[in-house]
């Protein structure tokens, strides 16, 4: 064979390594850049899930403990948050209840999360007083309380709202009765409206954490 041929079939060889490698990168590329599946559907257990999570309101509060929290706090975890207030006579311990039971549903192979009541009345509601309350529905329940016109802002951005009225003398407050879920960016990633069935509850925080996790991944390859 002269130094022709041998040259030709080296080109041809080149070119066919070529070929097969640009087609072998143009599959990782379009496997590496595809679209994030949208959001779940999960309207049979009454949450709506943001294609893109919601950034939350800057704030600076405090929590049961007296020490002071701001929106990078809520970072590294998934939270189930809470608009409601120590002294509700019915909702709120209705709602506190039933995220008790979903944390005992999530399996221990899900990331557990923590459960945080957004106080509606920081006037009664002390750091002490969240930690008795917070605490008697387990050790990941936590609570934040400061300014008023603060807190309203943080519920605002959680989708929920939160009015004062007096009865009889007595301060009542009327809020709403939803969870917002935010996950580990600490950003709002879906709201979860009544009626709550904490069965409910652990099957859409599955449903959503494994939905991120996917997307995450794919991201990542």
């Amino acid at each position: 064979m002269n130094s022709s041929i041998r040259l030709t079939l080296f080109l041809l060889l080149l070119l066919v390594v070529l070929i097969f490698g640009l087609v072998i990168g143009r599959q990782v590329y379009i496997v590496g850049g595809q679209d994030p599946e949208p959001a779940p559907d999960l309207a049979d257990l009454n949450t709506y899930v943001y294609d893109q999570p919601r950034e939350l309101v800057e704030f600076t509060l405090t929590n049961e403990n007296g020490d002071t929290v701001t929106r990078e706090s809520l970072r590294g975890r998934w939270t189930f948050a809470f608009v409601g207030y120590t002294n509700c006579p019915d909702i709120c311990p209705a709602a506190m209840a039933n995220l008790r039971r979903t944390d005992q549903l999530i399996s221990n192979e899900l990331p557990q999360p923590d459960y945080l009541l957004v106080s509606a009345d920081p006037e009664h509601d002390t750091p002490e007083k969240l930690k008795a309350y917070t605490g008697f529905f387990g050790e990941n329940f936590h609570g934040l309380t400061g300014d008023l016109e603060t807190l309203r802002a943080l519920a605002k951005s959680l989708s929920a709202v939160f009015v004062h009225r007096e009865v009889d003398g007595e301060l009542l407050v009327d809020h709403s009765g939803h969870f917002a879920l935010l996950n580990p960016d600490g950003k709002l990633a879906a709201l979860i409206q009544p009626p709550h069935d904490p069965e409910a509850l652990a099957e859409a925080f599955k449903r959503i954490y494994e939905w991120a996790r996917d997307n995450r991944l794919k991201a990542e390859s």
